[in-house]
């Protein structure tokens, strides 16, 4: 009896093959590895995460927002304070409760004209992705084109709708016109169905690349001619140089080509986890528009976006004029300081030093370093443990197929004492690893001691 007893009471055990296959996948365990070290090791000097700059927040902000937004419901919208409170308090709806300040935005900002309706409000970027790759997958023949390397949260939505990426070749300016339709046509003819293709236009994560005017006409016409959705992901293209912003794809777009995937996290506060997606392609047979489709999945999903967090993006929106550009001045020149500052940093620590290799982006979070020996999770987990410094190893935006000798340097969070800091401990890894392991730098074992 007590045998039967034990055998019914003991925990049931669950079968890796019998959950989703993305959780097997490499993909999956990036960003939690990334905190993983980060949190091991609190004093590294950190070029890892692509966080936001700290310096200006300001907790006092966030009752004035609040404010601001609820004084938007009652005077442009009219509402009573019984509807003002419903508004915040209750699930409100699944599009969002600030879509034509969305739309006012881009306007601004962009010179992007999106009505309302094609808005869905989403819990951050990431979900805006998701819904778009799972209305667009409709059976096993679906595939999507990306930059290689890529954006990794990208590369897991995809996994989480059964969607398979097709990587494209990537230059100094952005994406290979040709590799994408070398690609596509062989893709199809393979009996595969492309339907979109994911591209970041300004300051990529994580290459840093950005297209320039021509390539992005190229990229529209392509698509035109292709019968091909481009996924346009515009997370930095504000937080630009001092050349200018050239216009997004969406605000060249005249035949409905793009959709447009939007995030407050880099301009407003990541905290609130707000994000947005524009898809106001129409959609035969039902007369809808795709965000309409992409709104039913959300019900689905999320229900619909925190109001309280959309009211903080609201706030912030109206006390700025609808402009992020605007609200963003000081963390832009803090984004440019720090770039220059790596770039320079870099070129006297490490500018003749054989194998050695860097890209110079115009704007955005990111510089790409190239070392002549083998950049894997081991030799990140050394990084920091030995010399106090962290980074991202590139292969996690191949989906650890490639990138094996380039890390990510992401410029955004630090000061600039702690920018020298963190160049000097980098410098003196680099410099360890070719002494120990010549600049040939063959296969090498990234845990060392």
């Amino acid at each position: 009896m007590t045998e039967i007893l034990q055998s019914e009471t003991a925990p049931a055990g669950l079968s890796a093959d019998a959950l989703h296959a993305s959780l097997g996948d490499v993909s999956m365990e990036s960003m939690n590895l990334l905190n993983q070290i980060a949190d091991t090791h609190p004093r590294a000097v950190s070029f890892a995460a692509g966080r936001p700059y700290e310096g200006f927040y300001d907790v006092a902000r966030l009752p004035e927002y609040l404010r601001v937004f609820c004084d938007h419901l009652r005077t442009e919208r009219g509402m009573d304070e019984a509807e003002v409170a419903r508004t915040l308090f209750q699930y409100g709806a699944t599009k969002g409760i600030i879509t034509s300040l969305v739309a006012r935005s881009l306007a601004v900002d962009e010179g992007i004209e999106a009505g309302p309706g094609s808005v869905v409000v989403t819990v951050g970027c990431q979900e805006a992705m998701f819904l778009v790759l799972r209305a667009l997958r409709a059976d096993d023949r679906e595939a999507l084109l990306a930059p290689s390397p890529t954006y990794v949260g990208l590369t897991g939505a995809a996994l989480l709708a059964d969607l398979p990426v097709l990587p494209v070749r990537t230059r100094e300016n952005g994406i290979d016109p040709d590799d994408l339709v070398e690609r596509l046509r062989r893709a199809r003819a393979g009996g595969m169905r492309v339907r979109a293709c994911y591209v970041t236009p300004d300051f990529a994560n994580p290459s840093g690349a950005s297209m320039d005017l021509a390539a992005r006409h190229r990229l529209l016409d392509i698509a035109a001619a292709e019968d091909l959705l481009l996924l346009e992901d515009n997370a930095y293209g504000l937080l630009g140089g001092t050349a200018g912003r050239l216009p997004t794809l969406k605000s060249l777009d005249r035949r409905r080509r793009v959709v447009y995937l939007g995030s407050f996290a880099k301009t407003c506060m990541p905290g609130a986890r707000v994000g947005y997606v524009v898809a106001d392609q129409r959609v035969t047979g039902g007369g809808t528009l795709l965000a309409d489709e992409l709104s039913k999945i959300k019900s689905m999903l999320t229900v619909n976006t925190s109001p309280i967090a959309q009211a903080l993006i609201g706030g912030k929106l109206l006390s700025h004029g609808c402009s992020l550009a605007e609200a963003n001045r000081r963390e832009t020149e803090v984004y440019r300081r720090n770039l220059r500052q790596v770039l320079d940093g870099l070129a006297r620590r490490l500018g003749n030093v054989p194998g050695v290799a860097w890209n110079a982006p115009a704007g955005g979070f990111f510089v790409v370093l190239t070392v002549p020996f083998t950049v894997d999770d081991g030799l990140l987990e050394y990084a920091a443990r030995r010399h106090g410094v962290l980074f991202t190893p590139m292969h996690h935006f191949y989906g650890a197929s490639a990138g094996f000798r380039q890390l990510r340097l992401s410029v955004s969070t630090l000061t600039p004492d702690r920018i020298e800091e963190g160049l000097d401990r980098l410098s003196a890894l680099v410099t360890e690893r070719l002494a120990e392991h010549g600049a040939a730098g063959g296969p090498v074992p990234g845990g060392g001691s």
